[in-house]
């Protein structure tokens, strides 16, 4: 089994004062507090949700 890709997406932002829709975008991420890190699969969705609160959000470059 191949191992697929990943990124990793910090929160930058607050959600306060954000339309709700951005602020469901962040839970459906499993963000939801500052400078908090999900590593997730690198799918077309995720990089969807990502990109529609870019924002919000910024792709965690790993030296690895």
């Amino acid at each position: 089994m191949a191992a697929s890709k990943t990124i990793t997406v910090e929160q930058i932002g607050s959600p306060i004062r954000r339309p709700a829709k951005q602020r469901q975008t962040l839970i459906g991420l499993g963000l939801n507090k500052m400078r908090r890190r999900r590593t997730l699969e690198d799918t077309p969705a995720v990089r969807g949700m990502v990109e529609s609160i870019s924002h919000l959000v910024r792709i965690v470059e790993d030296k690895a």
